[in-house]
């Protein structure tokens, strides 16, 4: 090129020139430099007239340009730079200028993504305003700065970033906060007017001709943000809080979201060099999950490390492991966790600040409003309602379809430390025992809607009547998400000695069990019970519970040789006492954790020992118990060869539980006939009778399916998947065996490694 260069203000026309003689379209060019489309075309068109100088690299690279023209490129964009500001324009040397942008930073493309579409789109004559806020911690005003100068070249007439001290006694006031932006885009001291809402449309008016980012850091709430809000024009707001702002009309919102683990190890990575981190990879994943992925924490722990560079990541990692003193290390120079927490905190009305403190009790991974009330001794609809505000306020984390809350690991740290500071050891028990007690109640009653006993399944003993559960369904939805805090509940109960409660609860529990038989807290809930019964002195409850204690080892853990011990003492307490119904369940018991040993023909003997000992049981508990041990009496003698007994001794199985149970409770019985015909379809399978085994397969599956227990009904659809491999329905067959491999997997059964071998034989046969 020769020596003309054009004149200030015309970097657009030489861009174009460049651009066509290299024969690209702005599609093009804007893929290989990575600047989008539009930004191209303000360039070219003089509405942004001196990018910045990475922007001018990224436009050379991507025209090919020799070193003379792009130093010529760089010479007409620092003019444009550098021109003459208007009256009114942002002050060259403003106190609002944009801090220092952090250099590790990473993560957050697809927010960053949604930011740079939305300065794509303020050509529309409405100015945008995007808000950006989660827990503390996040990084919130760290993503806004490196939005900040990444969208800088979408907002020539510069970018202003304004602290309102959110988190501040005393925020920064609208008036106050308008009078520094006013002055930062050139207004005379004299020039701003007094009250607020001139001041609000003054701002308005300046920034209605110009192209500007503003970012609003550390908002306190709406009232505050609303008069700083530019109107008509292209400008940008990007506004952070810790509070949601949802009362904010017309917002594009950003959450952001914790790190996943891989961008915290690489953020670590960032700060203290990879090597460290490939010395030591597993200790470096361990870090980033004991800080919870929170940015803070991780940075933290990375300047930690770097301050340190004798120090392992292990040594680190280990003393974040201790729960005590993980705030306690999580700081380092000014930066610290439990300072970011303590100001939103002090922030809360006093009632919030109690629920946050006491909800810090709640067992599990979540809890409802219930809890949080019973906890904070506050009506349900309170309590709910500062749970609603402590999310907002980004303390808490609420479900996306319930309503129901989770702390962060590192808040609710936090939170228990408040919680030992300001009420105690007495009042904390005073709430645990308070929850306990109600949590058993209705637990108890919740569970009793599924005894076998029809006297016994009518509601009652529910410390909230009206709202209690008003049917089964919604009985098993209460006790399927409430399971870690009436299971906390009942631990609380042993320890402080509230043994009939543990009995009462555990007992209630028997019958409900069988539609959660992969749930592993049914050992540790009969265990309690078995232990509650000892204290008590009490041997028609020990027998009861270790009867209970031996099922869940069979059939939840899959540890047979824990449940033999358990049935054998079972079965030692029973006949001390003469009770023949315990002594039948015991005998049972046993019976299957013979089997599982491999020890079948002993098994079959105590089968047959116990439906000799039920056989004059005339209550309901009693049928029922004969039909447990017979269906699986059947089941052993197939097993052993004896097909057609089996089938025989199923169908009697099946006539008693149509006809002859007393009082029966329908859907209990509907799931023994699903386990009865399960049986006889595998009897007839067993014997060679494949077609006629279909039917009562798809019919217990049915069953199980409508009674949703996937422990029974997904055995059930492995069986139904062989019987249609042999029928050669091979299609149908792979279907239904990976469908029940894969709900085998989840389930942790014994009987996945049986669907695999299937699903090889299936490949087999059809290869």
């Amino acid at each position: 090129m020769g020596n003309a260069v054009p004149a200030t203000g015309e970097f657009g026309r030489l861009l174009l020139t460049l651009r066509t003689r290299a024969g690209l379209s702005q599609e093009r060019l804007s893929h290989a430099a990575g600047v989008s489309v539009r930004a191209l075309a303000d360039l070219e068109r003089g509405r942004s007239r001196g990018p910045q100088r990475r922007t001018v690299q990224a436009l050379a690279t991507g025209l090919g340009l020799d070193d003379d023209t792009a130093a010529e490129l760089e010479r007409a964009a620092g003019r444009g730079r550098t021109r003459p500001r208007p009256a009114a324009g942002p002050r060259a040397h403003s106190p609002l200028a944009l801090p220092r942008d952090v250099g590790d930073f990473i993560s957050r493309g697809p927010a960053l993504a949604r930011l740079l579409a939305l300065a794509e789109r303020t050509d529309s004559g409405r100015s945008a305003v995007s808000v950006v806020s989660g827990q503390p911690g996040l990084g919130k005003t760290a993503f806004a700065v490196h939005a900040a100068y990444a969208l800088a070249p979408h907002f020539p007439d510069g970018q202003v970033v304004l602290d309102l001290h959110g988190m501040d006694p005393e925020p920064t006031s609208a008036r106050d906060a308008l009078a520094s932006l006013l002055r930062a885009v050139g207004m005379a001291e004299h020039a701003i007017p007094a009250a607020t809402d001139d001041r609000s449309g003054l701002l308005r008016s300046v920034l209605r001709d110009r192209r500007l980012l503003l970012v609003l850091d550390n908002a306190a709430g709406e009232d505050q943000v609303r008069p700083l809000l530019p109107g008509a024009g292209r400008c940008l707001t990007i506004i952070t809080s810790r509070h949601a702002l949802a009362g904010l009309e017309s917002a594009h919102r950003s959450d952001l979201a914790l790190f996943r683990r891989e961008e915290a190890v690489e953020l670590l990575s960032r700060i203290i060099g990879p090597e460290r981190i490939r010395r030591e990879a597993q200790a470096a994943r361990d870090l980033a999950d004991l800080c919870g992925l929170l940015p803070l924490a991780v940075r933290i722990a990375g300047q930690r490390l770097a301050g340190r560079p004798h120090e392992r990541i292990g040594k680190l990692a280990a003393q974040l492991a201790q729960e005590g003193r993980r705030l306690d290390t999580l700081q380092v120079g000014d930066l610290q966790v439990r300072a970011a927490f303590a100001l939103s905190y002090r922030q809360l009305a006093p009632a919030a600040r109690t629920v946050l403190r006491r909800a810090s009790l709640a067992a599990g991974g979540d809890f409802s409003p219930e809890s949080a009330a019973l906890l904070a001794d506050l009506p349900v609809d309170e309590a709910a309602r500062y749970a609603e505000e402590l999310t907002d306020a980004g303390l808490l984390q609420s479900d996306a379809s319930a309503e129901r809350y989770r702390f962060h690991d590192l808040l609710k740290l936090f939170a228990t430390e408040q919680l030992a500071t300001e009420d105690g050891t007495e009042v904390s028990r005073a709430a645990l025992d308070r929850t306990a007690q109600w949590m058993l109640r209705r637990a108890t009653a919740a569970a009793l809607r599924f005894d076998a006993d029809p006297h016994e399944n009518s509601p009652h003993g529910d410390p909230d009547p009206v709202g209690a559960p008003a049917d089964r369904d919604q009985a098993r939805a209460w006790l399927e998400t409430e399971r870690a805090q009436w299971l906390a509940a009942v631990r609380h109960a042993q320890a402080t000695g509230h043994h009939r409660q543990v009995i009462d609860t555990a007992r209630a529990m028997h019958w409900f069990s069988e539609f959660n038989q992969h749930w592993e807290l049914w050992v540790e809930l009969f265990q309690h019970g078995v232990e509650a019964s000892r204290a008590l002195g009490s041997r028609q409850d020990e027998a009861v519970q270790l009867n209970f204690l031996a099922w869940s080892y069979n059939v939840c853990v899959h540890d047979p040789g824990a449940a033999l011990v358990t049935a054998d003492a079972a079965l030692e307490v029973a006949r001390e006492i003469g009770d023949r119904l315990q002594m039948g369940w015991a005998l049972g018991y046993g019976a299957s954790a013979l089997q599982r040993t491999g020890r079948t023909e002993e098994s079959i003997a105590r089968l047959r020992e116990a439906a000799v000992c039920l056989a004059d049981q005339t209550s309901v508990q009693g049928r029922l118990a004969e039909l447990t041990v017979l269906n699986t009496l059947g089941s052993y003698l197939r097993q052993s060869g004896s097909l057609e007994e089996a089938l025989a001794i199923h169908l009697r199985c099946e006539a008693i539980c149509q006809a002859e149970v007393p009082g029966r409770p329908t859907e209990l019985i509907t799931v023994y006939l699903a386990a009865i015909r399960q049986q006889i379809g595998n009897d007839l399978a067993a014997l060679g009778r494949w077609p006629e085994a279909e039917r009562p397969l798809q019919q217990a599956l049915d069953l199980f399916e409508t009674t949703s227990m996937a422990a029974w009904a997904e055995p059930t659809r492995l069986d139904l998947g062989i019987v249609l491999r042999h029928l050669a329905r091979y299609d149908e067959a792979r279907r239904t065996l990976l469908a029940a491999h894969e709900a085998l997997r989840k389930l942790n059964s014994p009987r996945q490694a049986e669907a695999t071998a299937e699903l090889r034989e299936l490949d087999v046969r059809t290869s």
